[in-house]
């Protein structure tokens, strides 16, 4: 009886577990439709969505193996209603390799985070020399700087690029088609902003907005953490982590309002739109929706793999590159080169 008991009590347990996690993954799977200005708690759970995933795999299993195929249920639909968000990690494409033959142009988007304030040049040419070798056309740039050292990166980039649209501070359109328009985004008082150009592709002119939104807050809290650490000065655990959530949240209220603003300038366009950038976002965030609306995710239509574009411990994806439904994406994929703590993304389009 004692056996039954534990039995029962832990199956029942099990039972309460699989369905808190899909309640929660359904909640996520919708979480990025709530504007953390309003929900906060609401579009927080996206962040820890793919560890409710896979918390539907496992109690998935456990009641197959158990046969319990009424309770298998529960996990079996959450995991399917989750399969467009699992799309936007991972891709399996095997027709990558035919599509990148096709005809058609390519842009790239990459944070160069200042080309690590090195003073010799040799790391902007280092990237110049990656977008020739990838045959890049339109080139996005973030946390681009004008000048290392005496170099000036600009005189260098226009060697190889004959059109060129500066944003504010740090953001770079280059381009080898003629750039016909350009206009600043501008988010205000933050060091982030967003930009667009017109840009006439053998004819046809495409607006290619190229955006950096709000960063997360986390490593700043930490460095400041750190230094009073190193001052003698004790940083309370539970002082940080409100700190931390602080300013977790204060990145995503202020990237919400950004991404509003982006979108009305996309859905203000009289031009097909190519989005590229840096959103500092995951996937199914409020931002990543907001920005993304009626647009196509390139990675969800032709890319291969899983896809991260944050090197080191941050093995997310938070930079994209987003079309209008009138392209067609070929390829999508990304570079393993340690010029930057971000990966460059590219994707080939066709008209």
């Amino acid at each position: 009886m004692a056996k039954l008991a534990v039995y029962k009590y832990f199956s029942f347990m099990i039972l309460v577990i699989t369905i808190m996690t899909a309640t929660f993954t359904l909640f996520g799977l919708f979480g990025g439709n709530a504007n953390p200005v309003h929900e906060t708690a609401m579009a927080m759970i996206v962040y820890v969505l793919p560890l409710f995933v896979i918390g539907n795999v496992i109690t998935l299993i456990f009641w197959l193996i158990r046969r319990r195929w009424h309770w298998a249920a529960i996990p079996f639909v959450t995991l399917l209603c989750s399969i467009p968000y699992i799309g936007t990690l991972y891709q399996v494409n095997i027709f990558a390799s035919a599509q990148e033959e096709q005809s058609g142009f390519k842009i790239a988007s990459y944070n160069v985070a200042v080309f690590g304030r090195e003073t010799t040049g040799f790391k902007a040419e280092d990237i110049l020399t990656v977008m020739k070798q990838q045959q890049v056309d339109i080139l996005c740039l973030q946390e681009y700087a004008e000048n290392s050292g005496d170099k000036n990166n600009t005189e260098s980039y226009k060697g190889f690029y004959t059109s060129m649209a500066k944003g504010r501070d740090d953001m770079v359109i280059f381009s080898r088609f003629p750039i016909k328009k350009s206009q600043i985004i501008d988010f205000g008082n933050t060091n982030n902003s967003g930009m667009w150009a017109d840009i006439d592709i053998k004819g046809k002119i495409l607006r290619v907005f190229n955006i950096h939104l709000e960063t997360t807050g986390f490593n700043r809290t930490l460095h400041k953490a750190a230094k009073q650490e190193l001052k003698g000065k004790p940083v309370e655990s539970n002082a940080l982590l409100s700190s931390l959530f602080g300013d977790y949240t204060r990145g995503m209220v202020v990237r919400a309002g950004q991404a509003n603003m982006v979108a009305e300038e996309i859905n203000n366009s009289n031009r097909p739109v190519i989005v590229c950038g840096d959103f500092n976002d995951v996937p199914y965030s409020y931002a990543y929706n907001t920005v993304k609306g009626d647009l196509v995710d390139g990675f969800v239509e032709c890319g291969k793999g899983y896809m991260s574009t944050m090197r080191g411990k941050k093995s997310v994806r938070i930079d994209y590159i987003f079309h209008d439904k009138n392209l067609e994406g070929l390829s999508y994929y990304k570079l393993n080169v340690s010029y930057s703590d971000h990966d460059p993304v590219f994707m080939k389009i066709a008209f």
